[in-house]
């Protein structure tokens, strides 16, 4: 009996839900814990996160953990203007996986 393969469906959605990793000292060194962090669309749910990194990255995740950041208001020349709002998902992987952000998806 063979077993059979656990097919991936990985549609555009899915894609669009990881807008880009994030790359800073501090993501960097949570990586090597098994933690990898992500910029996500304000309206994306932890569900739909979890599901987009397990079938991207061939992975898997035991928990999603998301921040909502405020966009500041900045002034420049005496002009004030507002950041974009953004939203960043922590995710922890299960012990022995891993994912290299900077080969790129």
């Amino acid at each position: 009996m063979a077993k059979s393969k656990k097919t991936n469906n990985v549609t555009a959605k899915m894609y669009d839900t990881l807008v880009r990793p994030v790359i800073t000292e501090k993501s960097m060194t949570s990586s090597e814990a098994g933690k990898v962090t992500f910029i996500v669309p304000l309206e994306a749910t932890k569900a739909e996160i979890k599901a987009a990194v397990e079938n991207i990255f061939n992975t898997k995740v035991v928990k999603v953990n998301t921040i909502r950041n405020d966009g500041k208001v900045k002034r420049f020349r005496g002009h004030e203007g507002v950041r974009s709002d953004f939203k960043k998902a922590v995710v922890s992987l299960a012990d022995g996986q891993n994912i290299d952000i900077t080969t790129g998806i």
